[in-house]
């Protein structure tokens, strides 16, 4: 049945489309895991390296590096290579562990922005409980403290899809955090193309040096209208979206067909339950060589293991294009 609706204040979202744009690219890192369930640390640091080399932005302690089931000697040991291997170019989560009806504990995000910034990273003020239980006004009042402490942050809005706590915060809740200067963006996880082109239009019409990165990764052509990006579905191939964002710059119609392919990716591996497309990332990182097992953190949902060979399709189907 034909959907008549319009999108609120997004009449003509052709129009938007911006070729040619130079894109800002943030690719969350993988931590691959051995099978006697300690971290490969080698793959970690050789991923962070991979990611940077190829022109993207590494962004680690996300959920895609499971940020939630790191202790925290593992999630400073991720920021020290981070830092070693970019020499500060990297952008990480400040996570704040808490449960159902705590309240806000500003003095641990100040903590985990401090361990951030020391070595050089952005931080990205990743939700929580006692953040995302807050009213909107709260909410923006909560990043305004944050921004007294740090001179820059990006800021996070993730869907419940993703996590228990996610929470995607109103229109006028985004246009008030779009208006503090020490945040420089904030990344979008709604996975829903109206609400992100809504955050679009705010940015442009507030603040157009704002970045908009798009966490949808089942519409990783919101790039076309002027989004950035952090994702996840990155890590999978961080040289093939490197090679996607230089087709765009340059006008190469070939942008349109890897970014299909690419979104054939984000497609399977982001199905129901959606936290199992980290184990999807591990098959890859397998089957690249990346990695010596697709072993997750404990508890992580695995997918079964046909999604092998249709991954490995895809694989063999990007490298005609890197």
């Amino acid at each position: 049945m034909r959907d008549d609706r319009t999108m609120t204040g997004n009449p003509d979202i052709p129009a938007r489309v911006r070729p040619q744009r130079t894109i800002t690219g943030m690719s969350a890192v993988l931590v691959p895991f051995t099978t006697d369930g300690e971290i490969d640390w080698h793959a970690v640091e050789a991923h962070i390296a991979r990611t940077h080399e190829v022109g993207l932005t590494p962004a680690v302690n996300m959920d895609t590096g499971y940020v939630q089931l790191l202790n925290e000697v593992d999630k400073e040991h991720v920021l020290d290579l981070a830092a070693t291997v970019t020499g500060g170019a990297f952008v990480a989560g400040a996570y704040v562990p808490d449960t159902t009806g705590a309240p806000l504990d500003l003095d641990a995000y100040r903590r985990a922005s401090d361990a951030i910034t020391r070595r050089g990273g952005t931080p990205v003020i990743f939700p929580s409980h006692g953040l995302n239980e807050l009213d909107d006004d709260g909410w923006v009042d909560a990043h305004r403290a944050i921004a007294t402490h740090i001179d820059r942050f990006i800021g996070f809005e993730l869907g419940p899809m993703f996590v228990p706590y996610g929470r995607i915060v109103s229109l006028d809740a985004y246009r008030a955090l779009v208006r503090i200067p020490q945040c420089i963006g904030a990344k979008h996880s709604s996975l829903s193309r109206e609400l992100e082109w809504d955050r679009l239009q705010v940015r442009d019409e507030s603040r157009p040096d704002f970045k908009v990165f798009t966490g949808n990764d089942l519409a990783i052509d919101m790039v076309m209208y002027g989004a950035d990006y952090l994702l996840g579905l990155s890590t999978f191939a961080p040289e093939a979206f490197a090679a996607r964002d230089r087709m765009w710059a340059a006008g190469d119609a070939r942008f349109y067909e890897l970014n299909d392919l690419l979104q054939y990716l984000g497609a399977f591996a982001f199905r129901d339950p959606v936290p199992a497309y980290r184990h999807d990332a591990a098959m890859c990182f397998e089957l690249r060589g990346w990695a010596g097992t697709d072993a997750t953190a404990p508890g992580v949902p695995r997918r079964p293991e046909s999604d092998r060979s249709v991954l490995a399709d895809i694989l063999d189907r990007l490298r005609d294009f890197t």
